[in-house]
């Protein structure tokens, strides 16, 4: 069950606090879609924090597109991307009969399931098919320019996982791409399904979000460390960094030093490593870097740091999710 944790003393807002948790217990899918957040009297009893305070991270977390709020009934995970249908959604003949839409996509999901091959199902689902194959035919991943290091992390896994080229696209680039081609599938984070669906679904692209990788077992390892510990976090993405360092703050507070540094800053990695008794690396070359520079510093170190390596930025499931979507399992 999803503990929430809130530093009173911490210069950073409670609530701040507390909507970055949400957010990531969502992006993890330790709150999936259609899933019912904590009744504000609940979260206040939890976190000691007054109701109206939650109730505006609530409404925060509406106004950004992430929960749907039922009147009489509570606060639910929105469902995004393709999870909605909003793309195909979008085709005439998919508003005309939306009901015999979802039972063919569950038609179509339990055949291949069985061991169907596309080209057998075809003959029966000509038109879900053919949407399929024009959509797995060009893969983008998408994210801001200034968190450019997430969509390389989601590349680097979904070309491993998926056997398959994919593209990265700058966000800001990604209207003007996709008016060059109709037929493809556009593959984010959550961190980021709002403002890639916003721009998409216009044109009748689908989108999908994948879910993070929710670091239980390196959140457990954070509870463990000692008190005023230096803690060096590592990735080649600043958002992730950034998300990071506050959900560290929130978890621990003060107890611990907290180091920062993105991959390319060689100045930073090297002190981090000079001082850090733990560091958490946060994608595969993140992790190699660290350890190249621990080893060209080992003379200088009294005690080389302990290193955590986080084997992914993807959860496992999505990947799986993402390959029946684009008719590759």
């Amino acid at each position: 069950m999803v503990r929430f944790h809130i530093q009173s003393d911490s210069d950073i807002p409670a609530s701040e606090q507390l909507y970055n948790q949400i957010r990531f217990a969502i992006a993890s899918r330790q709150f999936p879609p259609g899933h019912r957040l904590p009744s504000t009297r609940q979260l206040a009893m939890e976190t000691g924090l007054h109701r109206n305070t939650i109730s505006k991270v609530y409404r925060k977390l509406e106004e950004d597109g992430i929960v749907d709020a039922q009147a009489g009934s509570g606060i639910y995970v929105r469902a995004q991307g393709d999870e909605g249908g909003n793309a195909r959604g979008s085709s005439p003949i998919f508003e005309k009969y939306p009901k015999a839409h979802r039972l063919v996509q569950k038609s179509l999901d339990d055949l291949l399931s069985q061991g169907c091959s596309l080209t057998q199902a075809r003959e029966l689902f000509l038109s879900e098919i053919d949407w399929r194959l024009r959509c797995s035919a060009r893969v983008l991943v998408t994210a801001p320019r200034q968190d450019i290091g997430a969509g390389e992390l989601m590349v680097q896994e979904l070309e491993q996982a998926l056997q398959i080229p994919v593209q990265l696209v700058p966000m800001e680039e990604l209207g003007q791409v996709l008016e060059q081609t109709r037929s493809g599938t556009v593959v984010t984070s959550r961190y980021f399904i709002g403002d890639a669906e916003a721009i998409a679904a216009p044109r009748s692209v689908r989108v999908i979000p994948v879910d993070i990788y929710d670091y239980a077992q390196e959140i457990q390892k954070l509870f463990a460390l000692p008190k005023e510990s230096c803690l060096g976090l590592v990735s080649l993405s600043s958002g992730i960094l950034r998300a990071a360092e506050v959900i560290v703050h929130s978890l621990r507070g003060e107890d611990l030093l907290v180091m920062t540094a993105q991959l390319k800053d060689t100045y930073r990695l090297k002190a981090i490593v000079h001082s850090a008794q733990t560091i958490f690396s946060f994608d595969q070359a993140s992790c190699a870097a660290v350890k190249t520079t621990v080893a060209e510093a080992r003379e200088d170190l009294i005690r080389p740091p302990q290193l955590v390596c986080c084997q992914n930025y993807i959860g496992a499931k999505s990947i799986s999710l993402l390959k029946r979507e684009l008719g590759l399992e």
